[in-house]
């Protein structure tokens, strides 16, 4: 939540101090209705919990200006958050808890991450923009699984605390006289045995576009990949994926 009320501090200064004509200045958000898949565990095993779907939501808010050399920043906030339960058919070891063959044993997968992004428009026109850049992206959260039976139980917890680096990319094309634009973005990154992706391809619609304002409504799908080894002693090969809503403002 500090997090979050960073990027609305960030987005409330910069609105009342910059000239429209010489900066833009972008924010959004997205309600993102996903279906989670995959396991997680230790480095030994991994389990398949069964994680239920669930609806996400996301934002953002760019700051781009006409500096030459100097890049753009972009700022979004995604979380993940998710339960699941199963019976495990073999011995499972989570952060120093054993849960013995045939436990039912609970899980809450609740992460977040605030991507931190700088960026260069390579070229921007009516037609065609492409847009490059590093991310770190900051994931803050913790996974949990537990079980009880009776007057006992147990519980392990991993707190996820760590930045990792992701490149950014993203590209958007008009199609005239129609309103309408195709784009695609993501951060992408393969490094030692951490794969992750994240990108999300859609069509926007400008609903308002005048000299004041511009409001677009944007729908379109996403997918998440967390393939991670050891990262704070989680191990994790799942993806989040589903269909999205949302809107851009740009001042």
């Amino acid at each position: 939540m500090k997090k979050i009320a960073l990027v609305a501090t960030l987005a409330s200064i910069l609105s009342t101090n910059v000239q429209a004509d010489a900066l833009g200045i972008y924010l959004g958000g997205q309600i993102w209705d996903n279906q989670a898949s995959g396991t997680f565990g230790d480095g030994s095993s991994q389990v398949d919990f069964n994680l239920a779907d669930e609806k996400q939501n996301s934002f953002f808010i760019a700051f781009e200006h006409p500096l030459p050399l100097i890049p753009n920043i972009r700022v979004a906030s995604t979380s993940l958050e998710t339960k699941g339960s199963t019976t495990l058919n073999t011995e499972f070891e989570f952060e120093g808890e054993t849960f013995s063959q045939g436990t039912n044993v609970n899980a809450d997968f609740n992460v977040s991450y605030v991507d931190y992004t700088l960026y260069y428009e390579l070229f921007d026109n009516d037609l065609v923009s492409f847009d490059i850049g590093l991310t770190g992206r900051d994931f803050d959260g913790d996974v949990t699984v537990s079980a009880s039976s009776g007057s006992a139980s147990q519980s392990g917890t991993v707190s996820v605390t760590d930045i990792v680096p992701m490149l950014y990319a993203r590209t958007n094309v008009g199609l005239p006289l129609t309103g309408l634009n195709l784009y695609a973005q993501g951060n992408f990154l393969s490094i030692d045995d951490h794969t992750l992706y994240d990108y999300e391809v859609g069509v926007s619609y400008e609903l308002i576009d005048n000299l004041a304002i511009d409001v677009n409504i944007n729908a379109g799908y996403r997918a998440v990949k967390l393939e991670l080894d050891d990262l704070n002693d989680l191990y994790t090969n799942i993806e989040f994926d589903g269909v999205f809503l949302g809107t851009t403002i740009h001042f």
